[in-house]
């Protein structure tokens, strides 16, 4: 019996905001809603920015470490795992301390706060077996998967345009206080941080890289209330536009805003291609839309048009997750969790992987680079 006993993969979570809070609800579930996983997993400590707060989530989510210094858990012998669910700007000096102690890792986007800084972490050298990821979970939404498999299999053909959106109201209100998120000091940068990492890596997973940006970025009210409730300079993009062209030529627009009264999650794509196209809307996440160009047309015989492919909000009296999360939107944290410690456990590569993560950053400095000079188009730099 002792030869099928499965290893634990002990976790050390540091932040325990919204996402700290839903990693570690990915990891509890796991087992809910996988059968005969190779491993098993448990939360074993947090570390927060205030010693009675990491008490008390150690308290109501049973982790037996609670701390105020992430030290303790990246220098612990009883983790095997860090999680970083910290505001941005400290994500560079954690990482480095992470891998050079030989831990699995596991980041939030973005990767770092500059393309200098994610280059840096991205040619770290990792030991055998050592395993470092990043969190882009939107890559792991059934609807999809499926627009991998179906462009993967040549369905649309060439891939000559494409359009993705993000769009946010929580900056719409100019009385409501500003967050972290929203301030360069702690983010980094402002809504193409947030927002614009999930665009540029999705549409980079399913349409290839981009090679070439312009971008254009929009602060709609310079003065708001800060996190005090009083007047606060507004210093990071509330709204960011880009157009851009991929390796294989396909040319584009990404949007993403935290402006956009009416909207909630939203979180879309439309890939068109020389044999077909592809929308899709988080807001409608149990379906992907698929035109099929090359299906009959004919006046009243055709069977050409949008074919709706299943895949398959708001609950009453839950907390969690926000209101604003569409369904499914905990089971893509959920399977990029399983994917992720599925790769440590059997010592495989994982993939989005830091060097993903580096070029996201550098796609998003080459964009403010571009805003800068007056939205002029500037070249990617390469990235391995």
């Amino acid at each position: 019996m002792e030869q099928n006993k499965k290893k634990t993969l002990r976790i050390g979570m540091l932040g325990f905001g919204a996402m700290g809070r839903t990693h570690t609800w990915a990891v509890q579930n796991l087992p809910f809603f996988y059968e005969y996983l190779p491993f098993a997993a448990e939360v074993v400590g947090v570390c927060t920015t205030s010693q009675e707060k990491s008490e008390r989530v150690a308290t109501e989510f049973g982790m037996k470490i609670a701390t105020a210094n992430e030290d303790d858990l990246i220098n612990s012998p009883d983790v095997d795992v860090i999680d970083i669910c910290t505001p941005n700007i400290y994500h560079f000096e954690t990482l480095k301390k992470a891998i050079a102690a030989g831990k699995h890792v596991l980041c939030e986007k973005p990767l770092c706060i500059s393309a200098a800084e994610a280059e840096e972490i991205a040619t770290l050298p990792i030991a055998d077996g050592q395993i470092c990821g990043m969190v882009f979970n939107n890559r792991w939404l059934a609807p999809v998967m499926r627009a991998k498999q179906l462009i993967d299999e040549g369905r649309i053909g060439r891939i000559l345009s494409f359009e993705g959106k993000y769009l946010h109201n929580s900056a719409a209100d100019v009385n409501r206080p500003a967050g972290w998120k929203q301030d360069s000091t702690i983010c980094g940068g402002g809504v193409l941080f947030d927002l614009g990492s999930h665009v540029i890596d999705l549409l980079g997973f399913l349409c290839g890289r981009l090679c070439e940006v312009s971008g254009m970025s929009q602060i709609a009210y310079p003065t708001r209330k800060g996190r005090d409730g009083n007047d606060w300079q507004t210093n990071a993009d509330e709204s960011f536009y880009m157009t851009g062209r991929t390796l294989s030529g396909a040319c584009g627009t990404i949007t993403v805003g935290k402006l956009q009264v009416g909207t909630n999650d939203d979180l879309s794509f439309e890939i068109y291609g020389e044999k077909g196209a592809l929308r899709f809307s988080l807001m409608e996440p149990n379906w992907l839309y698929y035109y099929d160009n090359t299906a009959t047309s004919a006046p009243m015989g055709g069977i050409r048009g949008f074919t709706r492919i299943e895949c398959v909000g708001r609950y009453p009296n839950l907390t969690f997750p926000s209101p604003k999360a569409p369904a499914g939107w905990l089971y893509g944290h959920l399977s990029s969790m399983h994917a992720f410690l599925s790769s440590v456990a059997e010592g495989e590569p994982f993939a989005p992987s830091l060097s993903d993560g580096r070029y996201v950053q550098e796609v998003m400095e080459t964009a403010y680079s571009s805003d800068q000079i007056g939205g002029l188009r500037l070249e990617v730099p390469p990235c391995s």
